[in-house]
């Protein structure tokens, strides 16, 4: 089994200089209930169907199978994917021994930056960029997932 071990950030600050690669993401998902959800992901010119189970308590870790399929099969799938997309340019920035995947959200989650960083271990140590801002790991809003049913944009007019 392999477990995704990732802890998320908001963005604070101006990454732009250290990025050393970036491109656009649409992904939309099959099933997103809590515990399971099966996304379709395209990511340039690349197609992917993911399954991930439910986190842990702290909301660091969870099962994670992913495959790459046809382009045009992901396309076919997005398709048939529950209401909402998500629609974001993901920028790499190196940092230390690990990558920083810096996701700028469009469309329903515009104005939205976070940072997540993919670890060996829950406790392994990591370089803390300065443009990093306060830790969401374990906040559900911030899952993809989420923010197809409850986008950013509407955050504003509602009280958490």
């Amino acid at each position: 089994m392999a477990t995704e071990i990732e802890r998320k950030f908001i963005v604070k600050g101006d990454f732009s200089k250290e990025v050393y690669s970036s491109q656009r993401i649409v992904q939309g998902y099959i099933c997103s209930q809590p515990g399971r959800t099966v996304r379709v992901r395209i990511r340039g010119d690349k197609g992917y169907l993911t399954i991930k189970g439910p986190s842990d308590d702290k909301g660091l870790s969870r099962y994670e199978f992913e495959q790459e399929i046809p382009l045009t099969d992901a396309e076919q799938l997005l398709k048939l994917c529950e209401p909402g997309t998500i629609d974001k340019i993901r920028h790499l920035i190196r940092a230390g021994r690990h990558t920083w995947e810096v996701d700028v959200f469009h469309g329903a989650n515009e104005g939205l930056i976070m940072a997540e960083i993919e670890l060996a271990s829950e406790d392994e140590p990591f370089e803390i960029p300065e443009w990093i801002g306060e830790e969401v790991s374990g906040d559900r809003r911030y899952y993809n997932s989420m923010l197809t049913k409850e986008p950013y944009t509407g955050w504003a007019k509602k009280q958490y």
